[in-house]
């Protein structure tokens, strides 16, 4: 194999596959980049055996063929090249190396025999849809915040997505909880989605697919079955195993009948709980809001570090109320909404709080308080 390709295309492909590589894994293939050369394409596919990227980019190849070589220090070179040289990988395939050239640098990498690189099962998709990135890209940063983290609970450990009933027809819905918050975000249901099975995308699998949507005008190419998920671009395919377990009954956590509105503008709330959670003691974090009519309250006191108050404008016009949140999860909310103003829906100091932006019923967030 030899071939010739621009440091900046390559570095974007060597990129994606060694975020998908496990750091610490006993299986040595599996830290590797699978490199196959043929025609005027390169494919370069990493896997975890639960994840799987092919990224084909275009390159001038001299000679056909593949290898593999370890992803991480691929990598490492190629991000440590200046910016636009022209990058040379060639393999003998005898001496078991892969030889890295540009301009004055030369590395002599070694290989694994191709044979080896566990290839993905394709299966049967039983739903195909294509959705704009921006749409999807919109699901999951503004639900993966409230994915858990807690091993246990690995049926929470992932952003469930699937078809609902919303007021105005059917959706397609992502929805994140980690038993203390929980976000709901909903997007028009794309044509061929209906009889899309519901899924529970992985946390890292999440991570991985937000690099394939930063282009705005790109359609990703979805397909779903009971056991796997694929995201797919032109150039990249993003294949991942889904969480096998069954995700719990969220509607039933959403509140209905909070009646006891606030409205504020998000940005100035959300640096007002910034800074008075800064005396906060770590481990509770705890910030108290008192709503009094147009006026909010936000006040810490940790005995150990000392006391923070400040007052805030606002719309409220029902009876005082007291309550306590976590400060980490009050500002995560704040920091989802992209209008100006947030409106919550409260209904005692110890029910769960609803916060939506503005008078969009498509997110709605539910967080729970905490005694103060």
């Amino acid at each position: 194999m030899k071939i010739s390709i621009e440091r900046g295309t390559l570095l974007k492909a060597v990129g994606q596959a060694q975020s998908v590589v496990e750091r610490r894994n006993t299986i040595p293939i599996l830290a590797n980049v699978l490199i196959e050369a043929d025609g005027d394409t390169v494919t370069f596919r990493a896997t975890d055996l639960d994840i799987e990227v092919v990224d084909k980019v275009p390159a001038m190849i001299e000679r056909a063929g593949s290898t593999t070589v370890s992803a991480v220090t691929l990598h490492e070179i190629v991000r440590k090249l200046p910016d636009g040289a022209l990058v040379a990988l060639s393999d003998d395939g005898t001496a078991g190396r892969l030889t890295v050239e540009a301009g004055r640098s030369n590395f002599s990498l070694a290989t694994l025999p191709k044979e080896d690189f566990p290839v993905m099962a394709s299966s049967e998709y039983s739903s195909n849809f294509a959705a704009p990135a921006p749409v999807l890209r919109r699901l999951f940063d503004k639900s993966k915040f409230a994915i858990s983290t807690e091993e246990t609970r690995y049926y929470l450990n992932g952003v469930y997505m699937h078809v609902a009933d919303a007021e105005g027809g059917k959706v397609l819905r992502c929805v994140a909880t980690d038993g203390h918050r929980l976000a709901r975000i909903d997007a028009d249901l794309p044509d061929g989605a209906a009889e899309m099975p519901g899924v529970i995308v992985p946390r890292k699998t999440v991570g991985e697919l937000r690099k394939l949507l930063d282009d705005d005008d790109t359609t990703i190419a979805v397909s779903v079955s009971e056991t796997k998920v694929r995201f797919a671009t032109p150039e990249i395919t993003l294949t991942s195993k889904v969480i096998d377990g069954t995700f719990p009954d969220y509607t039933r956590v959403i509140p209905q009948n909070n009646t006891r509105k606030l409205e504020l503008d998000a940005a100035e709330f959300a640096k007002a709980v910034d800074r008075v959670a800064t005396v906060s003691s770590e481990r509770s974090r705890a910030v108290k809001l008192s709503l009094d009519e147009d006026r909010l309250v936000l006040s810490v006191n940790a005995p150990d570090a000392g006391a923070a108050e400040e007052e805030l404008a606002v719309a409220y016009g029902d009876e005082r109320l007291e309550i306590g949140f976590n400060a980490k999860y009050l500002l995560e909310i704040a920091s989802q909404v992209d209008r100006e103003n947030a409106v919550f829906m409260f209904n005692s100091s110890g029910d769960p709080t609803l916060m939506r932006e503005g008078n969009d019923p498509s997110a709605v967030y539910v967080v729970m308080p905490m005694r103060v």
